[in-house]
């Protein structure tokens, strides 16, 4: 649809049309942002993300001009989902093409060239449809047969189809280094929205007994000995490094279980700034080595332009204290498995995801709080994210959700276990351990720098023929 209101398009219809389509996408995507501060922040960040589709728009409009523009436009596309997950303030990839993908036939293809590579297929593949039954109504009209643009209109539909069944051999759920038994735990919260946090003991509490029950199903036979487990993100709100009381209950509960734990805490560092942490917690020796999130996300754990954010919500004044990120990247060596730390937000962010894996992660957790939006579909868009990136790298994905909803994912993307929204629970299941490097893994961002290139140099083409074009009419006069 969007090949065939843009196709042939002057630049300013063009950019209206991609503003119509890009608040028609991002607002309802991002309903869940306004669920407990109001709809204005909701209705603020899809503008600003349909702006981003709306540029992106201008730049397909303009290659629409050329031969072959299904594989320009898919560029242009992606080189705009590469643009907004890095700017402004770090970026935002909520919305990439690709993450719709994961229970998509094209969903081997981001085992080959990640994220940009899937999303890229998808969209050329589009855009390729568009341009065929352009194509056949052309025909039906002048009874011609361009043979080239028709030749290209069925490659871009067929070659990303070819591409995603050439590539399924890449998807391999095999275990390469044995398995290990995981235990992600679901304490559940006290109270929707953002004043859970005001309940921060009773989180922890929550966490703390759900554990304590599992290992008693576990003396009783009910259900196996984890070799290690995962708390969620924020499950002990309290520094366990200041607060004597959060360190007794994180202790007994970690003690209970008999296996090293990560704990998802705020921890302080300094009088005026916070660290989102995991904890490893060993159960003789307590504490022993930390993962400070390193995609912070901004106006919710930090607050840039605060004036201004101001002017939108009063709701930013609750952010007192600002989370500073960490720099390094996070795998504990849990019971002899190295485990990739993802904390919530980072999952949408190829990098973070990535360097867990070539660090020498064999599985990766993804540690989450969703509470604040309710039992709305942020966490499944979350939960989404992760199926693609198990596959991307090629790795199980555990998945602790505060308030759900937690999973289990095995390398190939498909969810062998999942817990339900606000409750508590504790998923307890065996996961392959593998050391391999999908094409993607090893690739990195090389895949969406040559799609860049190719974007670029389309666009390219479209000026300076433009520019010749204006030359010549000039000459005429």
């Amino acid at each position: 649809l969007l090949g065939w209101v843009l196709h042939g398009r002057r630049l300013r219809a063009a950019f209206g049309l991609g503003l119509l389509s890009g608040l028609g996408f991002m607002l309802p995507l991002l309903h869940w942002t306004g669920e407990d501060v109001g709809p204005v922040p909701w209705l603020a960040l899809a503008a600003a993300e349909g702006l981003f589709i709306a540029v992106g728009c201008l730049g397909i409009a303009a290659v629409t001009r050329l031969a072959y523009w299904p594989v320009w436009a898919a560029a242009v596309w992606t080189l705009d989902e590469a643009v907004r997950a890095r700017i402004p303030f770090g970026g935002f990839p909520w919305g990439k093409i690709a993450f719709g993908q994961s229970e998509s036939a094209f969903l081997p293809l981001a085992a080959l060239g990640g994220t940009p590579l899937l999303s890229f297929a998808v969209v050329l593949c589009g855009f390729g449809l568009y341009e065929a039954v352009r194509q056949v109504m052309a025909y039906r009209s002048t009874g011609k047969i361009p043979r080239a643009a028709v030749a290209g209109a069925a490659a871009s539909v067929l070659v990303p189809i070819a591409g995603a069944l050439a590539t399924l051999p890449l998807v391999d759920d095999a275990a390469e280094n044995g398995t290990a038994t995981v235990a992600a735990i679901q304490g559940n919260v006290p109270r929707l929205g953002l004043d859970f946090n005001a309940q921060r003991r009773a989180v922890l509490d929550n966490h703390a007994r759900r554990t304590a029950e599992l290992a008693e199903d576990v003396k009783a036979g009910k259900e196996k000995q984890p070799d290690f487990v995962l708390w969620p993100e924020n499950s002990s709100d309290l520094d366990p490094y200041l607060n004597t009381d959060a360190r007794q209950v994180i202790d007994d509960a970690v003690k209970a279980i008999g296996a090293p734990t990560v704990v998802g805490s705020v921890v302080e560092k300094g009088s005026d700034s916070l660290r989102n942490t995991l904890i490893e917690w060993d159960p003789d020796r307590g504490p022993v080595d930390t993962y400070d999130k390193r995609h912070i996300q901004p106006f919710g754990e930090y607050m840039p332009m605060r004036t201004v954010a101001r002017f939108f919500s009063e709701d930013v004044d609750r952010v007192q204290r600002e989370f500073v990120p960490g720099t390094e990247v996070g795998v504990f060596d849990l019971a002899g498995t190295k485990v990739g730390l993802v904390t919530c937000y980072e999952a949408a962010f190829d990098d973070a995801v990535r360097d867990t894996v070539t660090h020498g992660g064999q599985m990766i957790a993804v540690p989450s709080n969703n509470a604040t939006f309710g039992r709305s579909e942020m966490t499944y868009q979350q939960l989404a994210m992760s199926q693609v990136r198990a596959v991307e790298h090629g790795r199980a994905v555990v998945v602790p959700v505060t308030s759900g909803v937690s999973a289990v994912i095995r390398p190939d993307g498909t969810i062998v276990e999942k817990s339900g929204m606000f409750t508590p629970a504790a998923l307890v299941d065996e996961v392959p351990l593998r050391s391999s490097l999908t094409p993607a893994t090893r690739m990195g961002p090389l895949p969406e720098g040559v799609i860049a290139l190719l974007a670029l140099a389309g666009l390219g083409w479209v000026g300076v023929s433009a520019v010749r074009a204006r030359r010549v009419r000039g000459a005429g006069k």
